[in-house]
């Protein structure tokens, strides 16, 4: 089982390679606002994610960036991103299926309460 910690990083990270992939000339301020974290936690993030050999950062000159940079997914990145789509939408899956239960006793609750004092639900 891996740790929270751990699932929240690689959710920040598929976010990451997720947006890059369509939008690889964003600045890191843009990429920042867009995924609601601070310049500096993507910075660390994006650094990691390039020593992991998973995000090349390139010299584009038509890149809208004033450095001219871009960002793009390495083969390895996409190989990745690939694996971590579908850990991501297993653990929203789980996600969705343990709230559609805890509705259901929720509701089943508001029923008996609600047939108790004579009141339609």
């Amino acid at each position: 089982m891996t740790s929270r910690q751990a699932k929240i990083q690689e959710d920040t990270h598929f976010r990451i390679m997720r947006i890059l992939q369509d939008n690889p000339d964003l600045t890191q301020r843009e990429l920042a606002e867009k995924l609601g974290i601070s310049v500096g936690g993507l910075n660390y993030c994006l650094k990691a994610l390039i020593e992991k050999g998973l995000v090349k950062m390139k010299n584009f000159a038509h890149s809208k960036n004033k450095f001219g940079y871009v960002y793009v997914l390495t083969p390895s990145g996409m190989a990745e991103k690939a694996a971590i789509t579908q850990r991501f939408l297993q653990r929203k899956m789980n996600e969705y299926e343990a709230l559609k239960a805890e509705i259901e006793a929720l509701r089943s609750e508001v029923e008996k309460a609600c047939a108790k004092v004579g009141q339609e639900v």
